[in-house]
Order: structure tokens, then C-alpha cells, then sequence
């Protein structure tokens, strides 16, 4: 909670202005009762003619100061809230940004969007009421109680029992208030993950005929949320009421026991106006107060979980010192005794692991489900960092350099395609701006997108929905390559980028890709042996450990597991024949 008043620190000078102009506003409102006194006592009872205007117009200038006063609060509030709220929003992003993928796994994406918009909207909307409604309420109360005490000391009593009533009642609500708005706040996730599961999943629930389950699911989310909603604003509602009851039975009060002491002669008629001004005016204070409760406590969560993301730092940090990669280098990769354990799991999903990744050679990764191949390549762009042993790129262990400086030397390609809302143009150049038309033509026809990208009518403007809905597996899966291809990094990862297209298109795209980075470190995690068969390097994982290395024929003619994956997706004959395919065109590279 700290880290969010720090960020007051900006708005202070204005915070400063807003409590003088509210405080000149109470004086101005602290002013009229005794203005209408005067014109009672004097100018009515007393038939003085003078009195009504000089107090009347003092009255209207007073007034009309306030009213000025207002404007400005309002506008002051608005500022501070919205530029406060603008801030957090941007430190909230700046921080999951920076998050690993551990920290990722600690939020859900649903409570995330619901902090950074839900959550921070509630703070700025408390924000703006306290500025300009709340802040005035202490000063109003104490100064209308003390007016209140020297115009009628003797009916001070009767506000004191409306303060104590009052206080009471805000009390009992909060206290039931405040768990329901954390439970609110849990639900609000809920509906955000059920929405965002039904409209990303939309098509499987077609597909399996489950409309009616998701509506219920999405029913059951929004109706629990909308009777605790219910629920809470009824209590709160109640405070509204009860307030006026006890407001108007104040004013019963001191108009009755007031016209006592006025047959008495203890006090005036316009004292008896002012003072109930007064009681009024302290009522309004709490009345006030009491609305902003209404919002305080779910606020108060609201703030906590937006505080909970600023808080959590990253696990994956740049070095205190950090080092260069050398000029000369080209993406060597070497891993040295590398584990890696998940947070919290009982068994490393690495052990062990060690090989090398030569510059202008292709190494592969092959294994069952669940063998890590994936978790291996994430290591590497440090997307989790080992739980023991090294891995270097060019010599440098990837812990000592910069995040920035390891990007910039990695082209990834993650498993599942990722684009981003745009053009396919903006796509393709995504990680690297300065990428010119010839890059991007180049990159788009060594992924073999061009196939597709020519036939569309605006081409390489051609719009890309969010997500890239708009298009297939396959396209997706080429245009996330050819974004890789554009950045001309040292070292190339595709984590299974190969698995939509087709085998022509397959062998097509490995042969371009090949002359593309002839001298660079490339790889390849794949499912199907057709897509890594041609590696310089193959490195079967069963159950985290390395247990082969070599090529293909060498792997098919000594490693059990690799001739396990290699017979369920071929046949005797094909492989035969891939074999002396593959054979031939090593042969032909040679002599030539």
C-alpha cells in the first residue's frame, strides 16, 4: 500500500491548492447562518431596513465565492484522481511486462485485466469523492460544531446524539460491508474468466454442441455477482434514509426544545435559525462521509490487489553488472549441467543437461509429451532461470547480460503463433522497426508466406485481428517465423513452429531456412521426425534428461527411443526411403 501513496508524490503541490480552496469554501458556508441571524434578528424583528441588504449582499458574494470554490475543488479533484489513476494503470503494466512466467502462473490473465481496469477505475471514482466531498467534511463538521456551541450552547446536546447515532450506524455497515467487498471483487474475476474462456474457446464449444453448459456456467458467475451486488448496495442503501430520519428528528428537536428557550428569552429566533443551519451542516458532514463509505471498502480491496501486482517484483532481473556479448560471436549456445525445477514441484523437469549448439549448425530437440523440450528452449531467453548449472551464449552465461542485449540476440518462435492486432506488414516488423520493405519481402518469402500474403487484396497491409483470429494455423505459424527472420538475430529458437503446416510446406521452408541462416545457431523442437530428420544435431529428452545424440541414421541405428518416436509416425518403407533421400543429399553437398 505504500508504493501506491508514492505515487501521490506528484499531485502534492495541487493537493496543497485543493485543501486551501476547500477550506475557504467551509468559511464561506460557515458564514450565511449568521448573515440570515442577522437579518432576523435585526432586520426582521428589529425593523431594520439596512440590515436585510448589507447582510443580503454580503450573503450573495459569499456565495458566490463558494460557488467559485466548487469549481475549482471539482476540477483540482479530477486532475489529481485521473492523473493519479493514469500512473498506477502505467506502473501496473510496466510491472506484469517485467513479470516472468512464474510470476504469470501466480495471477491469473482474467485478475490481471480486472486489476488494471476494474480495480484502478474504483480507486480513481473514491479518489475524486474524497477530494471533493470528504476533504470538506471534517473541516465543515468541527466548524459548524464550535458556530454550533457559541450561538446555542444550551441545545448542543441534541447534535451531539445525532453524531453519536450516526457514527454508530457507519460503523455496524462497514464492518458487514467490508468482507462482502472482497468476496465482490473474487467474483468479478470469475465472470472475466468465464467471458474470456467462452469467447477464445468459441468455436470448440461449437464444435462439442455446449452452448447450453457455457450459458449456465456464465449465468451461475453473473448471477452469484449480481446478488452479492445487490446484496451490498441494499445494506448501503439503508444509510441514506436512516440519516434523514435522524436529520429531520434533529431539526423536530431543536425547533421544539428551541421555542422553549425563545418564550424563555434565553436565545434569539435567528440564533435558533443559525444553530439549526448548523446541525444541519454537521449532519451533511457525516451524511457525506457515510456515502463515501459506501465506496471505501471495496476501494480498500480494490487498492490491495493493485498493490499485491506493484509489489510482486520479478523474478528474472538484469545483473548488477552487466556484460556484453562479443561483436564476433554467433549464437553459440552451450548448456553445462542445467536442472530446472518448477516453483514449488517436488522433481526437476531438466537434469543434467548438457550439449553444445554450434554457429552454421542445425540442433534439434525430439521427445514424448512432457519429455522438456520446451522448458528447455524457454531457459534460454531466460523466460525461467535455472535451478542450477549454466547456460552460455557466446561464452557468456545468460544471468550477466542484460535482458534487452540476450533479445536482441535471439529470433524466437514460440509453440502457439502470436500476432498482434495490425497489419501483417506492422507484424513482421515487430521486433525490429528499422526493418526495411526488402526485409520484410524477404523474410515473408523465406517463411513461405508469400504464398498467401499476395493473394490477399491490400497484401502486406492486409488488417490482422487481435490474436490473429483472421487467419490459419498455418499462417500464423509463418508469419510468426518470418517476424523471427526479420530481427537477422545470432540464434534461432522454433519451439515446435512447424507442427500446422503442411509436409510440402514443411520441406519447403526448411530448405529456405537453411540458406537463410547458414551461419547462424539454429533450434528446432519438433514432434515429427520429417520436420528434424535433417539436423546436424538431434537430441532425444525422455523424462527431462539428454538420453542421445547424434543424426539421424546414427539415432535410428543405436537409440531405442528415438526409433520408438520414429516407427509410431512411419513406416518401414518410408523410412527407408527418407533415409536414403537423406543419404543422397548429404552426399551431393559434399561433392559439391
Amino acid at each position: 500500500m505504500r508504493k501506491l501513496f508514492s505515487y501521490l508524490k506528484p499531485y502534492l503541490g495541487l493537493m496543497a491548492i485543493l485543501l486551501v480552496v476547500t477550506y475557504l469554501q467551509v468559511m464561506a458556508n460557515l458564514k450565511l447562518p449568521d448573515y440570515m441571524a442577522q437579518i432576523v434578528n435585526e432586520g426582521i424583528i428589529m425593523q431594520k431596513s439596512s440590515a436585510i441588504y448589507e447582510n443580503g449582499g454580503l450573503m450573495l458574494l459569499v456565495t458566490l465565492g463558494a460557488a467559485v470554490c466548487s469549481v475549482i475543488i471539482g476540477f483540482l479533484a479530477s486532475r489529481i484522481a485521473t492523473g493519479y489513476a493514469r500512473d498506477i494503470r502505467k506502473q501496473v503494466f510496466t510491472t506484469v511486462e517485467s513479470y516472468s512466467i512464474a510470476e504469470f502462473n501466480t495471477f491469473s490473465t482474467s485478475s490481471l485485466i480486472t486489476r488494471s481496469t476494474n480495480d484502478i477505475q474504483q480507486i480513481q471514482m473514491v479518489m475524486i469523492m474524497l477530494l471533493r466531498m470528504v476533504l470538506m467534511a471534517p473541516f465543515m463538521a468541527i466548524g459548524a460544531l464550535q458556530k454550533a456551541f457559541i450561538t446555542a450552547p444550551s441545545m448542543s446536546w441534541i447534535i451531539a446524539i445525532a453524531s453519536i447515532s450516526m457514527l454508530s450506524m457507519i460503523g455496524v455497515l462497514f464492518s458487514i460491508a467490508l468482507p462482502k467487498f472482497q468476496m465482490l471483487q473474487k467474483l468479478v474475476d470469475r465472470l472475466n474468466l468465464v467471458t474470456r474462456e467462452n469467447l477464445t474457446g468459441l468455436r470448440v464449444v461449437r464444435a462439442f454442441n455446449n452452448e447450453y453448459k457455457e450459458e449456465e456456467k456464465f449465468e451461475k458467475a453473473n448471477a452469484d455477482l449480481t446478488d452479492l451486488n445487490l446484496y451490498v448496495n441494499r445494506l448501503m442503501i439503508i444509510m441514506q434514509p436512516i440519516m434523514m430520519l435522524i436529520l429531520n428528528l434533529s431539526i423536530v428537536g431543536i425547533v421544539w426544545y428551541g421555542a422553549k428557550l425563545i418564550d424563555l428569552e434565553t436565545i434569539q429566533i435567528g440564533d435558533m435559525l443559525a444553530f439549526m443551519q448548523y446541525a444541519m451542516q454537521v449532519i451533511m458532514s457525516f451524511l457525506m462521509i457515510s456515502i463515501i463509505f459506501i465506496m471505501v471498502p471495496r476501494a480498500s480491496v480494490s487498492a490491495k490487489r493493485v498493490a499485491e501486482v506493484i509489489s510482486t517484483p520479478s523474478s528474472i532481473l538484469d545483473p548488477q553488472k552487466p556484460r556484453k556479448f562479443p561483436k564476433e560471436g554467433n549464437g553459440r549456445v552451450e548448456f553445462k549441467e542445467v536442472t530446472f525445477s518448477y516453483p514449488g514441484a517436488d522433481m526437476p523437469v531438466l537434469s543434467g543437461i548438457n550439449f553444445i549448439a554450434e554457429p552454421g549448425q542445425t540442433t534439434a530437440f525430439i521427445g514424448s509429451t512432457g519429455s522438456g523440450k520446451s522448458t528447455l528452449i524457454n531457459l534460454i531467453p531466460r523466460f525461467y532461470d535455472v535451478t542450477a548449472g549454466q547456460i552460455l551464449i557466446d561464452g557468456l552465461d545468460v544471468r550477466e547480460v542484460k535482458l534487452e542485449d540476450l533479445y536482441k540476440q535471439i529470433g524466437y518462435v514460440p509453440q502457439k503463433g502470436v500476432l498482434f492486432s495490425g497489419t501483417i506488414k506492422s507484424n513482421i516488423k515487430y521486433g525490429n522497426k528499422k526493418a526495411t520493405e526488402e526485409d520484410i519481402e524477404k523474410s515473408a518469402q523465406t517463411a513461405q508466406a508469400t504464398e498467401f500474403i499476395e493473394k490477399l487484396e491490400k497484401g502486406y497491409q492486409n488488417e490482422i485481428s487481435q490474436g490473429g483470429s483472421n487467419v490459419s494455423g498455418g499462417q500464423k505459424q509463418r508469419l510468426s517465423i518470418a517476424r523471427a527472420l526479420a530481427v537477422k538475430p545470432k540464434l534461432y529458437i522454433f519451439d515446435d513452429s512447424f507442427s500446422a503446416l503442411d509436409l510440402k510446406t514443411d520441406a519447403l521452408l526448411r530448405q529456405t531456412l537453411q540458406d537463410e541462416t547458414k551461419d547462424r545457431t539454429v533450434l528446432i523442437v519438433g514432434q515429427r521426425i520429417s520436420t528434424i530428420m535433417n539436423a546436424d544435431k538431434i537430441i532425444v529428452l525422455d523424462e527431462g534428461r539428454i538420453v542421445g545424440q547424434g543424426t539421424h541414421d546414427e539415432l535410428m541405428q543405436n537409440n531405442p527411443v528415438y526409433q520408438e518416436i520414429a516407427y509410431s509416425q512411419l513406416s518401414d518403407t518410408e523410412l527407408k526411403s527418407i533415409s536414403e533421400s537423406h543419404h543422397n543429399n548429404h552426399k551431393g553437398v559434399n561433392n559439391g
